[in-house]
């Protein structure tokens, strides 16, 4: 599964060494956290290794694996500043690994990470973000470590603490002839399936044997013949630290897929292997191992999550609890705190206690569950806890199952003390010992670490990881007679190098800077202070008496200290202040800079006065502002609002020019004081809540309106008001609200009469806005304009450009603002109808030398094919004749490409309404054909009396011989005997014709053999 992960890869390794001015390898900007109130240190995950975290963390808590390790120095693994040399020899695994288990124990860190280890392994980010199987993890990382110690003192160290021996025996019946087979070991693998407890898989695997009778004999070497025999296993060797794997994950045949055994299997926390060893006449504690890790896997068989509990045998860490206290009699109205709701502890012990007998059937305790709380167990407590019975067994402490586990009571006067975590049967009474928490001269201190995360744990907590989805998967004992000194205990610094402790220091004074920095950026902010005897009071708002920049000094400070703290490093800085010092909330509004709210309670620290970062601070005496009393508070924010009007001429008499001017008003004000600022006795005010003109509808407001304040209309900053004289005829606006002001030349259209038909009038200007249809502006210059109303039927308009020519028509659906008309456009009426929504409208004109207004117009479907277009043109241009194609104007006014595709349509060609059409003459040649020109430079010589044509038509299927198409004799000068090259030829033949040259054109050139154009083309030399 691995391959070579485990190669190590010297070109990989980190330079993160502590103490020698390098940092911690971190992805964050931040330093890490520390520790918790455990005292210990998780790993992080790097995305799919939590398998190799919790193998990591069983050897770091396996002190003499970890001191074995400590105990190789620099002389013997290298360094890893060396690893650039070539001479070096560095071990880079084992070096690794003890910074690592330096780090987890001395490096004040929340989660220490496993980079630079995954590093030395060789590993890629994808091997980072893929899950592995942690037994098999184990075993080729013993081997990769084994190999990395080979020529050091610790070359045994796996040997002498994980390996062991098994012997297979099988003995002959008749002879008693004992043959056997030794076998290594590193981890006992043992079956899950059809087993309930791992006593009986051992006693399974090396005390019951197998017998060999009738048809299947044995072979005896020493009787050489068939035989009766007995085939059995045992345990020769120990090894002080003793790995179990279980095999959870199992096939099924049937099913023809992988499963995850599920079932209850039991392990002890203490067991004596002496029934399953070949000798067994040393004393029963040289066979007793005590349990100190249990790797656990969370999930199925295609994935899921590891997790370790894991012994303190050091005690190392900080193991507490906050013990439960809680009352006998308590009911569920009682529970007040949102986490007693929660615990479902609590709530079932409340529901039982309101029984007269305290005795429930199960299935009606969840009934009354949903009843008291509105939500059955499945949907609140099953995915965390468990179905309600496995949550009942695992707190028999409280509750009592009947037999047959229908009902459930509690238990008033049992001590919630566990007796025994784990229970055995009376046969395996011998083999092993389970004792309970009051049996031991100390409690054991065990953790739960998963990834970065570590909680104390009780011992009869394992019992939980006997069955279900989350179990047991990995099981580590150690020898009971291994003793840890005294002088290890707590001490996390014991037998550490000297190198690694320098380091480790070094990387804590390190980190609490970074940690002191961080600390004091997260918790400051920067504050704009603005000096009030820099500011003055106009326009409603307050403004720099100079500029900004002297107006307004930068503070940056720290939000955990009080407003009073800030209110003296405010008068310290400003020495020239006298008298009293109000600081006030500010914000720039579009009228100025605007005081909100004053800042009270010297006490409170800044965060709890909602103070935000970047937040102006205006500074001033709490009262008046270079003498004005200045208003406060949001509910006096000025707007600035854009006021229109009447202006009013030179003479002082009203005008029909509407003036736009900005004004400032205090939010809380009557609308009506918009007359006083404008000096107007009276009016009408109409609103318009976009500020838009020309396309919104502005409402008139009621003189009972006036009296409300501007907020309450709803007016924001950058809203439009227009002021109409009450006395003036002259409306600004139509019934329907809409801005069209008869003195605005931009709201009208010219239209000019180009029907050929006696008018009064040749020109007419109709009002309209962005949103009137093309239709109605139509029918009304034709009404202004006096004409026939027949021609309603039977016009169109077309915009005129600036040089007077006739643009495309406009369809009478369209608005202005569709037809991308501007106001004040000049249109012409015209007689015809507008093409309709599928119908093209072209200018087309015969030749390439258009002159200006000499373009013939037609109308067109889109879905008709360039040869109808080309038959309709040609009909209505009076020509006739099939030696003709067409070809798009290009946006230089010039002749663009031919429209090849004769069978396409123009929608398919993107011809586009407006679109001018060459009538060009020329047939087009067939598809492989190419029309080029060819020039013939005449010889000096005796050929001058020849006599040439002007012009020839020919298609060459092979190679022309050129010299008869000319009429001339051989030998023809300079014929090209190959092909290649001609139309490049032929290019630079034109740019440098000779004087006496002859043109001579070739319209129809095949491409030779399917050659290209370039190819195809056959030349005559150019030289003379």
């Amino acid at each position: 599964m691995f391959g070579d992960l485990f190669e190590e890869d010297y070109s990989s390794v980190s330079n993160n060494h502590y103490g020698k001015g390098k940092k911690l390898k971190t992805k964050t900007l931040e330093p890490s956290a520390p520790r918790e109130f455990t005292n210990l240190s998780g790993i992080r995950n790097q995305g799919g290794t939590c398998y190799l975290n919790s193998l990591l963390q069983t050897l770091h808590f396996t002190p003499e694996f970890r001191e074995a390790l400590f105990s190789l120095g620099p002389e013997e693994l290298g360094s890893l500043e060396d690893k650039d040399k070539p001479d070096a020899k560095v071990r880079i695994i084992p070096l690794q690994l003890q910074r690592l288990f330096a780090q987890l124990l001395l490096l004040d860190q929340e989660a220490a990470s496993t980079a630079d280890l995954t590093d030395s392994f060789g590993w890629t980010s994808n091997e980072e973000m893929r899950q592995h199987d942690v037994q098999e993890l184990n075993r080729i990382l013993f081997s990769a470590l084994e190999t990395s110690l080979v020529g050091t003192s610790g070359h045994d160290l796996i040997n002498r603490l994980y390996h062991g021996t098994i012997v297979n025996q099988v003995v002959c019946k008749d002879c008693k002839n004992v043959s056997e087979k030794q076998e290594d070991f590193l981890d006992l693998t043992v079956a899950v399936k059809n087993v309930s407890s791992l006593e009986d898989a051992l006693w399974n695997m090396y005390v019951e044997e197998e017998v060999f009778d009738y048809d299947n004999l044995y072979h005896c070497g020493t009787c050489d013949k068939l035989v009766k025999a007995a085939k059995s296993a045992k345990l020769r060797k120990l090894p002080p630290f003793l790995t179990v794997s279980l095999l959870r994950f199992n096939f099924d045949f049937v099913k023809c897929e992988r499963y995850k055994e599920t079932s209850c299997y039991t392990f002890p926390l203490r067991i004596n292997l002496k029934p399953f060893c070949e000798q067994s006449e040393l004393d029963d504690l040289e066979y007793m191992y005590d349990l100190f890790s249990v790797i656990i896997h969370k999930g199925g068989c295609y994935g899921g999550h590891y997790h370790v509990y894991i012994k303190d045998v050091d005690h190392l860490g900080n193991w507490q609890f906050q013990e439960d206290k809680s009352s006998p009699d308590v009911n569920l109205e009682d529970l007040q705190s949102e986490e007693e709701i929660d615990d479902p502890l609590m709530i079932l012990k409340a529901i039982l206690l309101q029984e007269e007998s305290n005795q429930i059937p199960v299935d009606q305790l969840g009934q009354k569950l949903l009843k008291k709380k509105g939500v059955s167990w499945n949907k609140k407590y099953r995915k965390q806890y468990g179905p309600l019975r496995k949550f009942l067994q695992l707190h028999s402490q409280m509750f009592q199952l009947s037999s047959d586990e229908r009902t459930v009571s509690l238990l008033k006067d049992r001590s919630l003390q566990a007796e025994s975590d784990f229970q055995r049967s009376d046969q395996q009474t011998s083999t092993s010992e389970s004792p309970g928490l009051n049996d031991r001269p100390s409690c054991p201190h065990w953790f739960d670490i998963n990834d970065a995360k570590v909680q104390p744990i009780k011992e009869k907590d394992i019992e939980q990881q006997f069955q279900g989805k989350e179990s047991a998967y990995m099981l580590f004992y150690r020898k009971s007679q291994l003793q840890r000194p005294p002088e290890a205990r707590a001490n996390p610094r014991y037998r550490v190098p000297c190198h690694l402790l320098n380091e480790m220091d070094a990387a804590n004074i390190e980190l609490q800077m970074k940690r002191a920095e961080c600390d004091s950026t997260n918790n400051s902010f920067e504050l704009h202070l603005h000096l009030g005897p820099h500011y003055h009071f106009f326009n409603g708002a307050l403004h720099p008496v100079v500029s900004q920049t002297e107006s307004m000094w930068d503070l940056t400070f720290d939000k955990r200290k009080t407003l009073g703290d800030l209110r003296q490093s405010i008068f310290q800085l400003l020495e020239f202040w006298e008298g009293d010092m109000v600081l006030s909330i500010a914000k720039f509004v579009p009228a100025g800079l605007h005081v909100y709210q004053t800042l009270d309670g010297d006490d409170l620290t800044l965060c709890e006065t909602e103070i935000a970062d970047g937040e102006d601070i205006f500074v001033w005496n709490g009262v008046e502002v270079g003498g004005i009393q200045i208003p406060t508070g949001s509910d006096c924010e000025p707007l600035l609002l854009n006021v229109l009007h009447l202006g009013t001429s030179s003479e002082g008499e009203e005008s029909q020019q509407l003036v736009e001017s900005p004004h400032v008003f205090p939010s809380n004000a009557e609308l009506g004081t918009v007359f006083e600022a404008l000096s107007v006795p009276e009016g009408v005010v109409l609103i318009n809540s976009t500020a838009s003109l020309g396309e919104e509808s502005w409402t008139a407001l009621a003189k009972e309106d006036l009296k409300k304040t501007f907020r309450e209309q709803g007016l924001r900053n950058g809203s439009a008001v227009l002021i109409q004289d009450s006395n003036d005829d002259s409306s600004f606006l139509t019934k329907q609200g809409k801005w069209i002001t008869s003195t605005n030349e931009i709201d009208w259209l010219q239209v000019k009469n180009l029907c050929q038909l006696e008018s009064e009038e040749e020109q007419v200007k109709i009002s309209a806005t962005l949103n009137t249809v093309v239709f109605d502006i139509r029918t009304k210059a034709i009404k202004e304009l006096k004409l026939m109303k027949e021609l309603a039927e039977n016009s169109c308009l077309r915009p005129i450009d600036r040089n007077g020519k006739l643009l495309c028509p406009v369809p009478d659906s369209y608005t202005l603002k569709e037809a991308e008309l501007k106001p004040g456009s000049l249109l012409g009426l015209c007689p015809g109808k507008a093409p309709t929504s599928s119908q093209l409208f072209l200018f087309f004109a015969v030749g390439s030398d258009v002159q200006p207004g000499t373009e013939m117009e037609i109308i067109v479907e889109e879905t008709v094919s360039v040869r109808g277009c080309l038959k309709i043109m040609l009909e209505k241009s009076g020509l006739s004749g099939d030696t003709w194609h067409l070809r798009k104007m290009d946006w230089c006014f010039e002749a663009g490409e031919p429209l090849c595709e004769e069978d396409a349509t123009l929608k398919e060609l993107m011809i586009c309404s407006g679109d001018t059409l060459l009538l060009t003459e020329g047939k087009l040649p067939p598809l492989g054909f190419l029309k080029v020109p060819i020039w013939w430079y005449p010889p000096r010589g005796p050929w001058h009396h020849w006599h040439h044509q002007d012009q020839m038509d020919c298609t060459f299927a092979q190679g022309p011989d050129l010299a008869e198409l000319l009429g001339v004799s051989r030998p023809f000068p300079s014929l090209p005997q190959s092909l290649d090259g001609g139309v490049q030829a032929a290019r630079q033949a034109l740019t440098r014709p000779p004087a006496a040259a002859q043109n001579w054109v070739f319209p129809y050139l095949a491409c030779c053999e399917q050659r290209s154009c370039e190819q195809g083309v056959p030349l005559i030399s150019s030289r003379s």
